[in-house]
């Protein structure tokens, strides 16, 4: 029997059997090396060469895992130079791997859905599941799903095939479904922190905040300076396209959980920060949007007949009676302009037009309201914006000047430029201007809020919506922001901000979300291999069911009518599935975290995407395959000997199934226990993916 032996391992000293490698002796100490090709039981490979360690007396690095412990042996396992040879090792590895780790639809969301997961649950009838997956993000999904811009479906790899999925529409059909159950899914409360957070304004990121911070335990007291809560999306999203009492049934679940609500409560007039305070909060979440509409800038923009977009949907929504005529012109090229001339309709206005400084391409509408518009009659007149407004004996008129397009401005736009000489009259009973929103600048600097630059929104950090003022964060409309100012963006603050509370109230550093690892095949649909794609069958997305334009333009019922569950089901299972399966446990995205990887920095041929469905309980993504050999090697003293193996040479070495050889009961046996071993997703179980997966096309050899 060999005598033990005694080395020293990041100063600590261990006794192993000798024989023993240094990966042994680490693990006995509960030191981790990271290695991919490593598995107890089977020879060492050296292939990863991420286990790679300092010995004292050698000029270079070891291999952990092959390399056997000496007595008196002196071992360093996170030196700079070993840190810095994993994280270049991980890159080389990276830099000939294809896959996504996150469904790009996941990542462009603002709000961070689990997407890809809650299309599975659809897909397989699983509806509660559904909304419990959705609601990990968005406490207001039957909302959301009916007036989202959705910025997930322009990512949608499906376009590449058709048309993308019907996100937006499914979440809707998830909540619906649940409210129809007579109660809506709420999670519970965690324990009481015995912290209390002051939520000031009861409008998307304000209740996202509220619903996320009960979770954490910690209790919430909401003031709302209206009657009622939901703050834009009640006031200034019109009935026919967020009826009311779907809007209120949503809002009362998170208000369900434990929240206290203060109405007709305003910032700066009834209470203020230090006030809250004084109180007892021990943190404070402003989410006071921007409620005022930015003003035209002309003369006569003060005359009667003039009106803010906001404030016209607002009195609208508060069912105030205006008079507004039957000719109305509406300034603006956004949602709210599109809302408010779609309302005007509705009120009882039978010549309606909107006035766009640029062309219908350049429009921040969704093209889909436009396209609404225009069937109920809306009439558009691009390139021109107004001069001046004048009273005349029968209404108003409207001096406008022709405009033509310029150069791309910072938005990414073409600029729109004056023609000179070119001027034309409209005349209208009511004006409208919808060219943007405003927040309360002077009360919040009143308030001691830090403001960016321009004084139009409250300066945040970015990555916790911490304020200037430590115990205050802040959300929504009022904050400075680069991304697009939609209401799943406002949700997305709320619960990133409810993260950073959470952090502040219980002492640790306020850091906001962890971060993750990402890898993306590429940018957009149009950057991806059309390998992806090949053998998909073309599946096209069900139209929504709506009123005819006459059923509508006199009232305010809603104008889509949601998916059936077939529909729904049907639509669901088109999701192509493209994030990755073991995503959730891949040991190389885990250390690329670790050590900063940067897949990109090693430029040059890289494995395309294939894909082979011809197992019935695996599938293979080989481009995701980093050579570990694992399957190779455990298959060598199995029944089922040679069901994988090495194809190729050097940098096109490859490994090949076999898959002939895994028809007996021990060859789908290691076929599963391939899958699980795998450390990148290549080999996945097709149950770790869902029955529905989408991967409609001739099984392919690789």
């Amino acid at each position: 029997m060999s005598p033990d032996i005694i080395l020293t391992i990041d100063e600590k000293q261990v006794t192993v059997p000798a024989g023993a490698t240094i990966l042994a002796a680490a693990n006995k100490l509960g030191i981790q090396i990271p290695t991919l090709c490593h598995k107890d039981g089977l020879e060492p490979f050296t292939s990863c060469f991420l286990c790679v360690v300092d010995i004292e007396g050698r000029a270079n690095p070891a291999p952990a895992c092959s390399t056997a412990a000496t007595d008196g042996m002196v071992v360093q396992t996170q030196s700079p130079r070993i840190r810095e040879t994993r994280k270049m090792c991980l890159e080389l590895l990276l830099s000939d791997h294809c896959g996504d780790c996150i469904a790009p639809c996941v990542l462009t969301c603002p709000a961070g859905c689990n997407i890809q997961e809650f299309l599975k649950d659809i897909a397989e009838g699983r509806n509660d599941d559904a909304v419990h997956a959705i609601k990990e993000a968005l406490p207001i999904p039957g909302a959301l799903g009916r007036i989202c811009p959705r910025p997930c479906e322009a990512q949608c790899r499906r376009v590449r095939v058709e048309e993308p999925l019907a996100i937006g529409w499914l979440h809707r059909y998830a909540a619906d479904e649940n409210a129809a159950g007579g109660r809506i899914h709420r999670p519970a409360p965690g324990p009481d922190t015995g912290k209390i957070v002051a939520v000031i304004g009861a409008g998307p990121a304000g209740m996202a905040a509220a619903f996320f911070l009960r979770q954490f335990g910690h209790a919430v007291t909401v003031l709302e300076a209206q009657p009622e809560p939901g703050g834009m999306l009640r006031w200034g999203i019109p009935a026919y396209r967020l009826p009311r009492e779907s809007l209120g049934k949503e809002l009362n679940a998170i208000i369900e959980m434990g929240i206290e609500m203060r109405y007709d409560r305003v910032l700066g007039k009834d209470f203020s920060l230090a006030d809250l305070r004084r109180e007892g909060f021990h943190a404070i979440f402003m989410a006071v949007g921007a409620p005022y509409s930015s003003a035209l800038q002309v003369e006569g923009e003060t005359l009667p007949g003039v009106l803010g977009g906001v404030e016209f949907l607002a009195r609208s929504a508060h069912g105030k009676k205006m008079h507004i005529g039957k000719r109305v012109v509406v300034v603006g090229g956004g949602n709210t302009a599109i809302d408010a001339v779609r309302t005007a309709r509705r009120l009882g206005a039978m010549e309606v037009t909107i006035l766009y400084r640029r062309t219908r391409t350049e429009m921040p509408a969704l093209p889909v309201e436009v396209q609404e518009a225009e069937r109920e009659g809306v009439r558009f007149r691009f390139l021109a914006a107004p001069l001046a407004i004048r009273k005349q004996d029968h209404g108003l008129a409207i001096r406008c000047q022709q405009m033509k397009l310029g150069e791309p401005d910072a938005s990414g736009r073409r600029r729109p430029v004056p023609v000179s000489g070119q001027e034309f009259d409209l005349e209208a009973d009511t004006v409208i201007a919808a060219i943007g929103q405003k927040i309360d600048a002077g009360m919040l600097r009143q308030e001691g809020l830090e403001l960016d630059a321009q004084g139009t929104a409250i300066r945040v950090n970015s990555a916790t919506m911490q304020t200037s003022s430590p115990d205050v964060f802040a959300g929504g409309d009022a904050v400075a922001c680069e991304d697009q100012k939609i209401a799943v963006w406002a949700v997305g603050s709320g619960r990133l901000a409810s993260i950073a509370i959470d952090q502040y109230l219980t002492g640790q550093p306020v850091v906001g979300r962890p971060a993750v690892f990402k890898m993306a095949m590429g940018k957009d649909p149009e950057t991806i291999t059309s390998r992806r794609f090949a053998g998909i069958e073309k599946n096209e997305r069900t139209p929504m069911r709506e009123l005819e334009p006459e059923d509508r333009v006199t009232n305010f019922r809603e104008v889509e009518l949601g998916l059936t569950p077939d529909v729904a089901r049907g639509e669901a299972r088109r999701c192509l599935a493209c994030g990755c399966g073991a995503a959730g446990d891949c040991v190389i995205r885990e250390y690329a975290l670790e050590y900063g990887a940067d897949p990109d920095r090693f430029i040059g041929a890289r494995r395309d995407y294939t894909v082979n469905t011809e197992h019935p309980d695996i599938i293979l993504e080989p481009g995701k395959c980093v050579n570990c050999g694992l399957c190779v090697r455990l298959g060598r003293d199995a029944d089922a000997l040679g069901i994988f193996g090495f194809v190729d040479r050097g940098f096109d070495t490859r490994i090949q199934p076999y898959f002939e050889f895994a028809a007996n009961e021990a060859g789908k046996r290691l076929c599963l226990e391939c899958a699980e071993a795998c450390p990148t997703g290549a080999i996945l179980k097709r149950s770790d993916l869902g029955a529905h997966i989408c991967f409609a096309r001739p099984p392919e050899s690789v």
